[in-house]
């Protein structure tokens, strides 16, 4: 094994361990992805953590590993997490997918990216946003690694509409009609805030 596989293995390794901690008491499943051909090299070894309900939250999450050792810039970078109120295999995909296109396009903070299609039957959100994880909070985001650390942010699905309200104004100003509106970020068929 090489140098770099041994680095992006212990940084895959310390995300999981971190996801593990601090979810303790829910069962946690790990998903070894493999982007396929032409793809696996973007983000090599690949892995969804998929954390079922328990006493930290009754909805499911879905955690990327391997995404800091895609990207990173002197030790910093980013993983992501997804919620949804099942299980849905869906999201692993999506997630994936996400994985794949922060290698080549560098997603941070309040970027949005268009998803193509509803991220769950029925819905009318088709984009995500990249935003802080306020369903788990602070102790979630920041993940200590081997070789530097990786905040762990979140992807909530938006509407189209959401996403052209969000360049017309901010992100903050689209956040607040989400607390405004007490929308349920895991139910596929909430209405859009717009």
């Amino acid at each position: 094994m090489t140098p770099k596989r041994r680095g992006r293995l212990a940084a895959a390794e310390a995300t999981e361990a971190h996801v593990r901690a601090f979810f303790a008491g829910h069962d946690v499943e790990v998903v070894d992805y493999d982007l396929g051909f032409g793809r696996r090299r973007a983000v090599p070894d690949l892995r969804i953590i998929v954390v079922g309900p328990g006493p930290r939250s009754s909805t499911w999450a879905y955690v990327t590993a391997g995404c800091w050792s895609a990207v990173n810039q002197d030790g910093h970078g980013i993983e992501f997490v997804m919620t949804s109120k099942q299980r849905e295999s869906a999201v692993v995909d999506l997630i994936a997918m996400v994985a794949y296109y922060h290698a080549a396009h560098h997603l941070d903070h309040w970027h949005t990216m268009p998803i193509g299609g509803p991220w769950l039957p029925g819905s009318a959100c088709d984009h995500l946003l990249v935003s802080l994880p306020y369903l788990h909070g602070p102790d979630l985001e920041a993940c200590e690694l081997p070789a530097g650390h990786a905040r762990l942010l979140w992807l909530l699905p938006i509407t189209a509409a959401e996403k052209a309200f969000r360049q017309q104004h901010d992100t903050e100003a689209l956040e607040q009609r989400f607390d405004d509106a007490g929308i349920d970020p895991t139910d596929p068929l909430r209405a859009s805030v717009v």
